[in-house]
């Protein structure tokens, strides 16, 4: 029984299915942005410069720590900073202890392999003439937050 209405009942059903499945995505599968809207964001801080600091007193500051404030303040979540090394906030980030890592990070990093990489909202040029891209970490495979982040810095005026 080929009849065009069978035909077109599936095909109306194929669709309906498709559509279904569009909604999901971007997709968390650990529901990060779920998680964090309303709630804490747990931010991996390497300290580099103007970009990220912790002072003695445990207070963040810099370039990323201010963008990371005003994000979290467009999904009504609180920063809980997490200081650390680059190799351990990177484990941290990819156990599912940690939702993101700055820290003056560029689009040349070796992590990238680990975590998902933000598109560069900001360039600078080196003194010898090179331009370096930074970026931000969030844990791999999390794109709906990572869309959020990356359409909240593609907002900022330092973006490029």
């Amino acid at each position: 029984m080929n009849t065009p209405a069978i035909r077109a009942l599936a095909a109306a059903g194929l669709v309906l299915s498709l559509t279904g499945c569009a909604s999901q995505f971007p997709a968390d599968p650990d529901g990060t942005l779920e998680r964090v809207t309303g709630g804490t964001l747990r931010v991996g801080l390497s300290p580099n410069g103007n970009w990220a600091d912790m002072t003695d007193g445990g207070e963040a500051s810099g370039i990323e720590v201010t963008l990371v404030e005003e994000f979290a303040d467009t999904i009504d979540a609180e920063v809980v900073w997490t200081e650390g090394g680059e190799e351990k906030l990177f484990t941290d980030l990819a156990a599912g202890r940690l939702d993101m890592v700055i820290g003056g990070l560029t689009d040349t990093t070796p992590w990238s392999e680990k975590a998902a990489i933000t598109k560069p909202f900001d360039q600078v040029t080196t003194d010898d003439g090179a331009t370096r891209k930074h970026v931000m970490a969030a844990a791999m495979g999390e794109n709906a937050f990572l869309v959020e982040l990356e359409r909240f810095l593609g907002s900022q005026e330092s973006a490029p």
